[in-house]
């Protein structure tokens, strides 16, 4: 009896399933990272490896939806409130990068290539688009993307993935027209479209989505709230594309609409697992494009010629961002990260290409190197870690750093705050593990008993090595704003389930961390104001009770604020209801208790009434 055909397309899903499962995790082990393991697999399985995949355009088609859905995640932690704080790195720290690093490029096409000015300025350009892709994943696998260097270069990013509109119109521009007529209304028509399309999808994300979503989460079941979520990634990436502009450009803008939406959460675990499959599967089908006997035939020019454009790339962006006043460690890990060309460059390189700018020959070559320069990333930061690590040592002497972990409380930053803080946990027998990045504050801790861990509570390695995913709650100390919020948001993304208990800043740091989601948030000095408030009231002579009432109504008050201030709706005006000021009118909170001579106890103290 004859077996049945295999299935060729199912031979090809697992084919391609397999070269995931060997090649990813084995390059995570080598310390290669996630997406070197994707180029590889895909070099493997690709028509110059094994030959499984004869046309990788076919995979890049479809997995060109992984980096539309990454996008739209990125869109989802990015609201516009953070996008409008954020807009001098965007058009300033970006655009200046784009410039700089577009202007040297360009020059060294001409002078070290022998290319036309022309076709120098696209080849620049192209390599001057970095890769969102890639690093955005390597950010991510660093626990990086909500740090304070990491959103520069998701700002920078940004600027980048924009700038692909203008290149794509200026080579439309410059590419020899045969008939003339009509062209430039032509023009002004794609611009209309491109212009209705984001008018379009902002108001659909504004008005429409909200409504919908409210409506699903009553009546619809699970899975149409799946559906729902790529419905509305999907829906926007085609709504860009149709207006002549990219499909992770209309992904991003509605991830940035979604963002202040209540339905956040959910949208992102809801589009996650297809994010994580189609970005690798993209990654996968930039392997199979690699052309090696083209590679091979010019090793050493596109070598040389890709290692050069890398190292004066990131020459220009460690200018720039030591202009813009990063420390010397920032710019130099910028540099590295975003040394290569990106996905972009394809479509730059193969619109030139159709307009006649680019041969045919020379469109190959560039996109061998781009692919080459985004697989020499990972080792690049690779190297770049250890050099970084090795100017920046620690001297961790007689001290012990954070691994393996498996305290039932995790306590990051262990400074005056925190040390109070353990106390009671520590009286009713809580295992406590703490980590602290000041060996000094380790070495005085020392001295009292404490044993505490080396460690960066910003690092997701670190919080990985603590513990922090067994830990039944993790109590975050530290004294910085900025580090308490990159930690929050770590610890919310990648470990869901654990409480969080932060310590705030002041007001306003406390609403952003409601507003992140964290379990409980105390403002550093409120709780000692009040207790002091309280004795200043029983230092006039007032009765205790009446002290305890008076702390407790300011409490409520203060707790009524907050309330009203992460809902959205306070302003200056509104927010002297919830205070006591010097405006006050003599009615005492109650009445006074009199003695038997009829005279009061202490003299009442007037209740503060709101203008």
């Amino acid at each position: 009896m004859s077996s049945p055909a295999l299935n060729p397309e199912l031979l090809k899903t697992v084919v391609l399933l397999l070269a995931a499962v060997v090649a990813v995790p084995l390059f995570r082990r080598i310390g290669l990272g996630a997406v070197l393991g994707y180029l590889a697999g895909g070099v493997v399985v690709g028509p110059h490896g094994v030959g499984f995949f004869e046309h990788p355009e076919t995979i890049l088609h479809v997995a060109e939806l992984g980096v539309v859905m990454f996008l739209f995640i990125i869109g989802l932690e990015m609201q516009p409130s953070r996008l409008w704080r954020a807009r001098r790195q965007i058009f300033g720290l970006g655009l200046a990068q784009v410039v700089v690093a577009g202007a040297a490029l360009t020059v060294a096409g001409v002078l070290n290539f022998q290319l036309p000015w022309l076709v120098a300025f696209v080849v620049a350009m192209g390599f001057v688009l970095t890769s969102t892709a890639i690093v955005m994943q390597l950010l991510e696998e660093r626990g990086e993307v909500s740090s304070p260097a990491g959103q520069r270069i998701v700002s920078i990013l940004l600027f980048e993935d924009l700038a692909i509109v203008p290149l794509l119109a200026i080579v439309a521009f410059l590419a020899p027209v045969p008939e003339g007529a009509g062209e430039a209304s032509s023009r002004w028509v794609t611009m209309g479209v491109a212009l209705v399309s984001v008018v379009g999808l902002v108001a659909v994300s504004r008005w429409l989505l909200n409504p919908m979503f409210r409506v699903l989460a009553r009546h619809g079941a699970r899975e149409v709230m799946t559906a729902a979520a790529l419905l509305v990634v999907l829906g926007a990436a085609l709504a860009m594309q149709w207006g002549g502009l990219s499909m992770a450009m209309g992904a991003f803008a509605a991830g940035v609409m979604l963002s202040e939406s209540s339905f956040r959460h959910q949208l992102e675990a809801d589009v996650e697992p297809f994010r994580g499959l189609l970005l690798g599967l993209f990654f996968m089908g930039v392997g199979m494009s690699l052309d090696l006997p083209l590679v091979w035939a010019n090793a050493t020019t596109l070598l040389l010629g890709v290692l050069s454009f890398m190292l004066l790339k990131g020459a220009a962006i460690y200018a720039v961002a030591r202009l813009a006043r990063s420390a010397h460690h920032d710019a130099l890990a910028r540099a590295g990260l975003m040394a290569q060309g990106g996905e972009f460059a394809f479509v730059l390189y193969a619109a030139a290409a159709q307009a006649g700018i680019l041969s045919a020959p020379l469109n190959a070559t560039l996109t061998a190197a781009i692919i080459l320069s985004m697989a020499l990333t990972p080792l690049v930061m690779l190297v770049l870690k250890h050099f970084l690590q090795t100017s920046e040592a620690v001297d961790l002497q007689g001290i012990d750093e954070a691994k393996d972990l498996s305290g039932t409380v995790l306590v990051i930053g262990f400074g005056r705050f925190a040390q109070i803080v353990s106390q009671p946990l520590l009286a009713r027998g809580v295992t406590v593990s703490i980590i602290e990045k000041d060996t000094e504050m380790i070495r005085a801790a020392a001295r009292f008993g404490f044993r505490v861990f080396y460690g960066d509570g910003t690092r997701l390695d670190v919080l990985h090595a603590s513990g922090a995913e067994h830990a039944r709650a993790v109590l975050v100390c530290t004294d910085d704003r900025e580090a308490t919020t990159h930690i929050v948001t770590l610890l919310k993304h990648h470990f869901p389930l654990v409480k969080v208990l932060a310590r705030a800043y002041d007001r306003q740091h406390a609403v952003s961390l409601v507003k992140q989601g964290v379990d409980f948030q105390l403002r550093e000095t409120v709780e000692s104001a009040l207790a002091f408030g309280g004795e200043a009231l029983q230092a006039l002579g007032v009765d205790a009770d009446e002290v305890q009432a008076t702390v407790e109504r300011v409490r409520e008050l203060d707790r009524q604020r907050m309330q009203a201030e992460i809902l959205g709706s306070v302003s200056a005006d509104t927010t002297r209801n919830f205070m006591h000021t010097h405006r006050w009118q003599p009615t005492p909170l109650t009445p006074p208790k009199m003695t038997p001579n009829n005279g009061p106890v202490v003299p009442p103290i007037p209740q503060e009434t709101p203008p």
